[in-house]
């Protein structure tokens, strides 16, 4: 394998270059507006409508399982007021609507830190960020690729109305695309984080002749303003995808720069997963800074026209034509639609279930103390996307996966909220947490049956067992109903 999604990528990112990629984009809602729901709305919890009641408090939350400071608690009464913010109490509290969370988890808001929506974000950010709510996200941050100018972009997203919390990295990629001179590149790098952008990002995989002293002059100045770098690494094949580890870990070591690793069940572990791991683990034992994520499932889909389909793929995989499905379709490929369907740009197909092994990836990255969840994904077409279901169903069946190989909720939302939180930490300290004047991002889910439901025939499905998720105070999603928009830019201050 020499190079994943590389060509299809390029047009992507040729394609939309005249604006940014937007991750789930939110808006500002109005703080003291009282309306009133009706019990029918909440078909799945009950609520307690107090509508003439002399309360400090737009909604209250009682009766559930509380994640507080990493564990679950019982006994706990929680009060949103007219800003958006949570109150704490041991003692009941009256609100306008109470929420009877018996038998739920009352857990933060649940945060995706590898959203994607590349293709088109103005005109589809709506549907992207649809399936991202219902999926139980308060908060999708843009990494893998963002915005090549965040001013531009923050410009015009934030007066559009928004479902969740957004914000973007400096689409490094984008830059290369536009300009030839190094030195422009690194100025625009540069502005992108003084524009507020969280982050610096490339995906040296999809523009191979990115050197390392290229690389190395990103992180400098990520470093500079002390923002992670987000790298899709340069090598996804058995003999290589170590390598690219490695470069990530150097780049660590002698700039001082926080490094994310994308993905690494999908690109860098895919094959060699623990030695992946152990070398992360030794560089951060010796002071480097170093975290990861996954996706929760056991495939992966890419573009037909990719490299990752050159030579003898079915040797290499162990599959054959009919095993590659067309992602938002029930087809299979065969011998005679191959040849014509590998000339469509932008045609993804997903391989069997089972092809990335749990046991041998997802499973142990999750064990350590440096891995988190991340969807690399996002669903931009209705009513059938050609898009990975991680695009909607990624935060739930993460819990349910959680669950499944034996891990307790509190671990699963470390994994989902708390990791992604601390990662971004500066911008995220009064959010990812149920604290006295937090930010009141909180979903509410039912750990019975909390799943995705998106597949590969069908991505655009809401997940199960998302009960409620509360956004800046103001309910955006129940029992199937989208409802608020009360997202917010999260960014750093223009320098």
């Amino acid at each position: 394998m020499k190079i994943t999604r590389r060509k299809a990528l390029k047009n992507i990112a040729l394609g939309s270059a005249s604006l940014i990629v937007s991750p789930s984009c939110i808006a500002e809602s109005s703080k003291n507006e009282k309306k009133q729901l009706t019990k029918d709305t909440f078909a799945g919890i009950k609520i307690t409508e107090n509508p003439n009641a002399q309360s400090d408090y737009k909604i209250v939350i009682k009766n559930g399982d509380f994640f507080i400071d990493n564990r679950l608690k019982k006994n706990v009464f929680l009060g949103i007021n007219y800003e958006g913010k949570i109150k704490l109490s041991d003692t009941p509290l009256q609100g306008e609507q109470e929420i009877d969370a018996t038998g739920k988890i009352v857990s933060p808001g649940f945060i995706d830190i590898l959203a994607d929506n590349a293709s088109n974000p103005q005109q589809t950010y709506t549907i992207f960020e649809k399936y991202k709510v219902t999926d139980g996200l308060t908060t999708v941050f843009q990494m893998h690729g963002g915005a090549e100018f965040p001013k531009k972009f923050h410009d015009y997203f934030d007066k559009l109305p928004h479902r969740v919390n957004y914000g973007v990295s400096v689409f490094v990629m984008r830059l290369r695309l536009m300009y030839a001179s190094l030195a422009k590149r690194y100025e625009l790098a540069e502005q992108g984080l003084k524009e507020g952008a969280l982050a610096m990002a490339h995906s040296p995989e999809y523009q191979p002749d990115t050197t390392y002293e290229e690389l190395k002059q990103y992180a400098k100045i990520a470093k500079k303003y002390e923002r992670p770098y987000f790298l899709h690494l340069r090598y996804s094949s058995q003999e290589k995808e170590l390598e690219g580890v490695k470069e990530a870990i150097r780049l660590a070591e002698e700039t001082g720069v926080q490094i994310h690793i994308d993905h690494l069940n999908s690109t860098g572990g895919t094959f060699n997963m623990p030695q992946a791991l152990d070398l992360i683990q030794n560089a951060n034992a010796k002071g480097a800074k170093i975290t990861c994520c996954v996706y929760p499932y056991s495939f992966w889909a890419t573009y037909l026209i990719s490299e990752r389909f050159s030579g003898d793929w079915q040797k290499r995989y162990g599959i054959t034509y009919e095993d590659l499905q067309i992602v938002g379709s029930g087809e299979r490929v065969t011998a005679q639609t191959y040849p014509i369907y590998r000339k469509k740009a932008g045609l993804l197909v997903a391989v069997p279930p089972g092809t990335m092994p749990f046991e041998k990836t997802i499973n142990l990255a999750l064990q350590t103390d440096f891995c988190m969840f991340g969807s690399d994904g996002g669903i931009e077409k209705e009513p059938r996307a050609n898009s990975h279901p991680r695009g909607a169903g990624f935060a739930a069946t993460a819990i349910r996966h959680c669950l499944n190989i034996g891990m307790s909720i509190e671990q699963a939302i470390e994994r989902l909220v708390v990791r992604p939180a601390k990662l971004l930490a500066p911008v995220m300290k009064e959010r990812a947490a149920l604290k006295d004047g937090n930010w009141a991002d909180i979903t509410i889910f039912n750990p019975q049956t909390i799943n995705g439901k998106a597949t590969v025939a069908n991505p655009n499905q809401f997940s199960e067992g998302i009960d409620c998720v509360i956004v800046n105070g103001e309910i955006a999603y129940h029992n199937g109903k989208l409802l608020k928009q009360s997202g917010k830019a999260i960014k750093y201050e223009i320098r």
